[in-house]
């Protein structure tokens, strides 16, 4: 099972994993660097039956590529406590050296091995009572998980801005960073909120809020079902998730209709926002960029698009008549819920943009516009990106309409274009293209460059970022009126330069 669960991420390209199981004679670790499959050779066969187990997959952030380093790691004792963590720690540094001073020795250079040392000196007979006092000198952004030798049915976990996610079964459950995890075990899960301490026993998960005190959090049935959580006849999800695009996109405008005439929508005053600022990270950023001009040209708006990391450090004009719209396909976007934060403390009213119901950021926002893409497994974001394009174009409708911007036999026929595209992007996709042609031809070029004008310019930025996510090749992506202004340099007659030219107004350009 903990398998399975790592073969469903191990797209995103990880560089080592392992697993930890808590077999009756103890915890027995397993760990190898490279692809899974090497992993699965470390395990062999002779397994006994184990009550508990941890499975974990993993960049190198902190420390070198080598066995030592690959996760899940030993507490202080071998075969005594061992966790796994997602995140940074950025105190790792000091901890250790005091914890080095306490007689502690590591074995490792990561953080999540400091962590499983803090657990050990905080721990006293009680796993989540060490889980909370270790978690209390932390700094970072973390999510962990840790399994104890004396508590053969229990594993403790917290999270702090990362993503958690409980999985509740017959009988059984699961903890993750991604419910795609335990896709087709279970459907029915609870978010922990920061601070959270949640102890998972046989079928049941019990947490406290960081004051110590009983937090119920709510039940909820997520939104996909055994086929969705498969590739299907695919070979890859990223295929299968671009091939359900139309559906996702159809969906997403159907449900559309009744959150923009939602009662939190209406509290916040279209007519009377004066300025739109837009945060976001990665796709979402570039879908932010997209709609950026709808909200311009059809609604008349004063708009700004900024990376929410980024925006952090800057902080534009913020006042009561500034609208502030976050999306973030998880909901738990951490640099985009910390700038929405930081935009309601200031006087902005907020809208959310999300794929994830009850997520951290449908808590922080006056108002919830959610795409209906269904579960996404693949990193490399499709189905969610157009699916957020269907919402902000019929949110900057609604806004041009509330403004007096737009007439009603315009805003009709511009509504009718967007009903029109779910059957666009099944013909396409149903017709045979060039592609497998032009990947033979230039896939071991060693740059690419993607330009675009107007609306094109933030789609080539997301072509340039899929090659790199996907091919690992090196890419970038300019507006083509700035290509002589320093990117000429880099090519050649080899370079493959592709450019978006849509029959637009900037065609001829």
């Amino acid at each position: 099972m903990l398998l399975n669960g790592l073969s469903r991420l191990e797209y995103r390209g990880y560089d080592s994993a392992g697993i930890a199981l808590h077999e009756s004679d103890g915890i027995r670790r397993v760990r190898a660097v490279g692809p899974l499959a090497n992993l699965r050779s470390a395990l062999g066969r002779d397994l006994s039956p184990a009550s508990s187990g941890l499975g974990h997959t993993r960049w190198a952030t902190h420390g070198g590529v080598t066995e030592a380093n690959a996760h899940p790691l030993g507490g202080c004792v071998d075969g005594e406590l061992t966790l796994v963590l997602n995140g940074i720690v950025e105190n790792h540094g000091p901890l250790r050296a005091e914890l080095a001073a306490d007689g502690h020795r590591f074995r490792s250079e990561t953080d999540a091995e400091v962590v499983a040392h803090l657990v050990e000196r905080c721990y006293s007979g009680g796993l989540a009572a060490a889980v909370r006092e270790a978690s209390g000198v932390l700094e970072g952004h973390y999510a962990f998980v840790v399994m104890h030798r004396d508590h053969p049915a229990q594993l403790v976990a917290t999270r702090h801005a990362c993503p958690l996610v409980v999985g509740l079964g017959e009988d059984e459950v699961f903890v993750a960073s991604n419910p795609a995890a335990f896709a087709g075990e279970t459907r029915l899960v609870q978010f922990p909120e920061d601070g959270d301490i949640v102890t998972l026993t046989l079928g049941r998960a019990e947490a406290v809020g960081p004051d110590g005190a009983p937090a119920e959090r709510e039940r909820v049935l997520l939104d996909w079902d055994e086929e969705s959580a498969g590739k299907g006849e695919h070979d890859t999800f990223m295929l299968k998730e671009i091939h359900e695009q139309p559906e996702s996109f159809a969906a997403t405008v159907r449900g559309a209709a009744a959150e923009l005439d939602s009662a939190g929508l209406d509290g916040i005053g279209l007519a009377d926002v004066r300025r739109v600022m837009i945060l976001s990270a990665g796709t979402s950023y570039h879908a932010g960029l997209v709609v950026r001009h709808a909200l311009e040209e059809w609604a008349g708006l004063e708009v700004t698009v900024d990376i929410a990391s980024e925006w952090l450090y800057r902080r534009g004009r913020i006042d009561p008549e500034t609208l502030v719209i976050g999306i973030s396909q998880s909901g738990e976007t951490r640099d985009t819920l910390s700038a929405l934060q930081l935009a309601r403390d200031a006087g902005a009213r907020v809208v959310a943009v999300t794929n994830t119901a009850d997520s951290q950021i449908t808590r922080e926002a006056d108002a919830v516009l959610l795409t209906r893409a269904g579960l996404e497994v693949s990193v490399a974001a499709s189905k969610t990106f157009t699916a957020q394009l269907a919402l902000l174009f019929l949110l900057a409708i609604r806004f041009a309409e509330a403004r007096g911007a737009i007439e009603p036999a315009r805003a009709a026929e511009l509504r009718a274009e967007i009903e029109a595209l779910p059957a666009k992007i099944r013909h396409f996709l149903a017709h045979d293209h060039p592609i497998d042609e032009i990947a033979a031809r230039h896939f071991d070029r060693p740059f690419f460059l993607f330009l675009g004008r107007h609306a094109g310019l933030p789609v080539a930025l997301e072509g340039a970022l899929k090659l790199k996510e996907v091919a690992y090749a090196p890419s970038d992506a300019y507006a083509a009126g700035e290509m002589k202004h320093g990117p000429i340099a880099l090519l050649d007659e080899g370079t493959p330069v592709v450019v978006v030219a849509t029959d637009s107004h900037v065609y001829g350009k």
